[in-house]
């Protein structure tokens, strides 16, 4: 296999070797020099948002060395140690582009003034033939603050479309609705330093070690300080091999293990009756809702052993504080605001939520995933988390904005919507900002249709992604450490990005091109900013008073304190760090509780498909790939996709590792090498989804959606796998029929089997 196995060791620890690591490419021209200058930034990657110098020489950045932050402490992870390698990369978009000849022709070097005029020209046309609405913004969330209000202000104030949603719809919805509905604010409710005072960690649907590698220094300070450890996945991966206790799940039914560990600590009468009490609502419903879930019942619907339920609950459940990590593994998921809420409900009960060290914590995975989705480009948000249907929200902010209310749009369609408009011609061209629809969005045979129907597709872009290669106009803007700004890290913490260098040829920065576009639709009054800072001190005016409320935070302050949380009201305020210490942000102060029921995914296995296919991330690489698989050390660990099948049923498929295997579901098929491990159910199949054409797992994946948030249910669908030459020949040799049903039975409940649990801890109920 072409991944690099030794990184899945138990004991491997994240100190890289700089020299050879973070070496630059062949050719690099600053290889050798000295630096002149230490840039403080942070890093482009992840929802951590690691500290880090930038090395700068000659006005090129060429090298990088940890920074000692208060959240990564002069770490970094394997994508931190190379994230500048961007900045000079050959396969930098240096000027602007045109399709020449339709839909079929090429695209060719235009000037800017050919480019921007077109856009503009074509959006007025469209628009004044079929509304406004016919014109859409798609923008993603690994930007700037300020370029993220900047979107949601072009799209409602430039366009005065309705129709603007980010790639935040695809990871991040799930959890924020989640957070808002039970706490009455969507922000994780604890900074990192504060996991080591957890006694016992539950990390449920997260990848971490290969996810938020940095993240794990917290983790094992919390384990060498006595912390438990129990962890909740399809997959046995790197931080469920070292954990206490591992609960293999099938994909798509955490919410029966959530319940069953609930109805468990009610039974051993381990729920802090006071603190439900004194700072919840709810609490009998969800308190009936559970007790169905017996261990038994929870093992038939889960393929959890009963007895790891009782022992994960008894561990969670005797240990105070404690803390609940959870991510894309069941936000993913057409049940994934459900998912959070189980989780939520099971902290809740135990009075933690509000502890130093105790409650919940969504783990963000976009760089500035937690930012992006506060500050007004999603379809239903305005700035500072107010809402766009809410009148006295929509006043506030139409002034701040100097437009008359009638004229703020209402909400707009979820990204996910709006692919079935653009098939349906009701969406006739686009924008597209930092986000690869063409590898992200789910079922993309679909996709693909949809956005060739789009007259122009428009994809601001630093590199040629799988969705700017389709795209009409094609407008090169900047990498992260090429411009300044803000972002806010998975904490809440507001963190400060310094430009290092400029941008290659005739590369603009986003901004700067937005206010150009809206120059030359007449809105140039709207978007006169003559710097960054001029959008900053705006955004912060258009919080103020909301839920999140950055109107305190200032340039100055991010860099005296390390990071300033929000929410922040005032200039006197030092920030947040800790939510919900006394009370919640609902008016009464109060958490609510939810009662949920299993559902089963939207695509069970059975007949022709008898896996379930998940997908995830590993370590080398980031989000679609469209900068990571360019960056040599981390995509020569990498460099192309695989699929995990468990050793009995690749024995049964006639499949060994590094075959050539065919994995087929309802929507298509992809043809890809069998890493064959024992560190995945029997009964189900993983690809990482960081690959784009033919090797794009969301070929694979099923559109089906959360029927309130419409984010996509990626981590489980219906499938089959074959070997290549086996199937080609008609010669694959004769095996025992996997099903649903006798799938569970195979499982070696004997892998990671409990560690130093009380005696207490391994008798069912």
């Amino acid at each position: 296999m072409s991944v690099n196995k030794d990184f899945f060791r138990p004991d491997r620890q994240f100190n890289y070797d700089f020299q050879s690591v973070g070496a630059p490419p062949t050719g690099w021209t600053g290889a050798d020099r000295i630096p002149e200058e230490l840039v403080p930034t942070h890093c482009s990657f992840c929802g951590i948002q690691c500290g880090m110098y930038l090395k700068v020489a000659d006005g090129q950045v060429i090298g990088v060395e940890p920074r000692d932050f208060p959240h990564n402490r002069g770490s970094l992870c394997p994508k931190g140690v190379v994230a500048y390698q961007q900045a000079a990369h050959p396969d930098r978009l240096t000027y602007p582009m045109m399709r020449r000849g339709g839909k079929q022709g090429t695209l060719e070097r235009v000037t800017w003034d050919e480019a921007l005029d077109y856009v503009a020209r074509r959006w007025r046309e469209i628009q004044d033939l079929y509304g406004r609405d016919a014109v859409a913004i798609y923008s993603g969330s690994s930007m700037t603050n300020e370029k993220c209000y900047l979107m949601g202000k072009f799209a409602r104030v430039g366009l005065r479309t309705r129709h603007v949603d980010y790639n935040g719809r695809l990871c991040m919805s799930s959890a924020a609705v989640a957070y808002a509905r039970a706490f009455g604010l969507d922000r994780c409710p604890v900074p990192m330093p504060d996991i080591p005072l957890a006694r016992c960690l539950l990390i449920v649907g997260s990848n971490t070690a290969e996810c938020f590698p940095i993240l794990m220094r917290w983790i094992w300070q919390a384990r060498d300080n006595g912390a438990r450890l129990i962890v909740m996945d399809p997959r046995q991966t790197g931080v469920a091999r070292t954990a206490d206790l591992w609960l293999p799940v099938k994909p798509g039914t955490d919410i029966a293990v959530l319940n069953a560990m609930l109805r468990q600590i009610i039974h051993d009468g381990l729920v802090d009756e006071d603190y439900i009490a004194e700072r919840t609502v709810g609490w009998e419903a969800v308190r009936d809702a559970v007790e169905p879930y017996t261990p038994d019942v929870a093992e038939k619907l889960s393929g959890v052993p009963a007895e790891r339920i009782v022992a994960a609950a008894r561990l969670y459940g005797g240990a105070s504080p404690s803390l609940i990590l959870h991510a894309r593994g069941i936000e993913h998921s057409t049940h994934g605001v459900n998912n959070c809420l189980a989780c939520i409900n099971l902290a809740l009960a135990r009075g933690q939520v509000g502890k130093p060290g105790g409650g919940t914590t969504m783990l963000t995975g976009q760089g500035n995933g937690q930012g992006g989705r506060e500050v007004g480009q999603k379809a239903n948000q305005l700035p500072g988390y107010r809402h766009i249907d809410v009148p006295e929200d929509r006043e506030y902010v139409a002034r701040v904005w100097g437009i008359p209310v009638d004229e703020l749009p209402g909400e707009g369609a979820a990204a996910t919507e709006m692919i079935h408009l653009m098939a349906e011609g009701k969406i006739r061209s686009c924008l597209v900002i930092c986000s690869n629809l063409m590898v992200s969005l789910p079922d993309n045979a679909v996709v693909k249709r949809a956005i060739q129907n789009l007259d122009p597709l428009v994809v601001m872009d630093f590199f040629l992604s799988e969705t700017a290669e389709l795209a009409d106009v094609v407008l090169p803007s900047t990498v992260w450490c090429e411009d300044e700004g803000t972002t806010t890290n998975l904490e809440g913490r507001v963190l400060k990005i310094n430009k290092a260098t400029e941008p290659p040829g005739e590369a603009r920065r986003d901004w700067e091109i937005i206010c150009d576009l809206a120059r030359r639709l007449g809105r140039e009054q709207y978007f006169s900013y003559s710097s960054v800072h001029d959008i900053w001190d705006e955004l912060r005016v258009a919080s103020r008073g909301g839920v999140a409320d950055y109107y305190g935070i200032t340039w100055e302050k991010i860099d005296a304190q390390g990071g300033v949380f929000w929410p922040c009201p005032d200039l006197d305020h030092p920030g947040t760090p800790r939510l919900f210490s006394e009370r919640f942000a609902h008016k009464d102060g109060r958490a609510r509780f939810f009662p949920i029921v299993h559902e089963p995914p939207a695509e069970e296995p059975g007949g022709d498909f008898p896996f379930r296919l998940t997908t995830g991330r590993v370590v080398y690489h980031y989000l679609s790939g469209n900068q990571t698989r360019r960056l040599g050390f981390l995509n020569s660990q990498a460099p192309e996709p695989w699929v995990e099948i468990h050793p009995r049923a690749a024995q049964q498929r006639g499949i060994q590792n590094d075959d050539r295997v065919r994995v087929r579901t309802p929507r298509g098929s992809m043809v890809l090498k069998a890493l064959v491990t024992e560190s995945i159910r029997p009964d189900t199949l993983f690809i990482p989804f960081h690959y784009g054409h033919e090797q794009a797992v969301n070929q694979l994946t099923n559109p089906a959606v959360e029927p309130s948030v419409k984010i996509p249910e990626y981590k489980v669908c219906a499938a089959t796998i074959e070997r290549v030459d086996a199937a080609l020949s008609g010669s694959e040799p004769p095996r025992e029929n996997l099903t649903p049903e006798t799938a569970p039975a195979m499982f070696p409940y004997t892998v990671g089997e409990i560690r130093d649990v009380p005696e207490r801890a391994g008798k069912a109920h």
